[in-house]
């Protein structure tokens, strides 16, 4: 993790940032107990639609923290995830969310998931959620990093009606239930995104 300077102020609260409101319940959850006051972009006038052209999760991270950071004058907390499927030689990776599509939804995602797994055997369906975060100053500077995985494999069918994107297909065999299933308790400790935030929560309770 990078250092965290001194200036970084985060009295007037912290913008999280993104519009997936599956993505804010999660993190809102997570950085209750620190007491930081959390802000969407939904309601921002300033803040602006930041193009994901990165080629990896961090690069996507780094580009949302720091645009957003620099429209808004505040700090904010940005994050890239999306599933990483081993037969699928990575993919969907960084287009996890619009995978079947610049306007695909969640079903028609898991259904383009499926059908190219629809041949892969139960022992090569192997995949892991990935998190990566990055916290930028009021101007625009990063001033923290922190990443995150999850792993489990692909199942065949959904299951559970828990969570969102591809959850309900993704099985963790510690648990053997899909994050469609778990309880979001467990979810929030395991997570990719869990991880990853618990690595920030050090940086962000030494500047509250």
């Amino acid at each position: 993790m990078m250092t965290v300077p001194a200036s970084i102020d985060l009295s007037k609260g912290l913008v999280l940032g993104t519009r997936n409101a599956g993505k804010l319940r999660e993190l809102v959850a997570l950085l209750g107990p620190l007491g930081i006051e959390c802000h969407s972009l939904d309601g921002l006038e300033a803040a602006v639609e930041v193009e994901e052209t990165g080629s990896t999760f961090a690069e996507n991270a780094a580009l949302k923290a720091t645009l957003q950071a620099q429209a808004l004058g505040m700090p904010v907390l940005a994050e890239d995830s999306g599933l990483v499927v081993d037969a699928l030689d990575g993919r969907p990776g960084v287009y996890s969310a619009r995978f079947a599509g610049p306007s695909a939804d969640d079903a028609a995602n898991n259904a383009l998931l499926l059908n190219e797994l629809a041949d892969v055997p139960d022992a090569r369906r192997t995949a892991h959620y990935a998190c990566h975060m990055t916290l930028a100053a009021a101007d625009g500077s990063v001033v923290a990093t922190s990443s995150g995985q999850c792993h489990g494999r692909i199942d065949r069918k959904a299951h559970g009606g828990g969570g969102f994107g591809y959850d309900p297909l993704f099985l963790v065999p510690e648990y053997h239930r899909s994050f469609g299933e778990i309880a979001a308790e467990v979810k929030a400790m395991i997570s990719h995104r869990g991880r990853a935030l618990r690595a920030m929560v050090d940086c962000l309770r030494r500047h509250h």
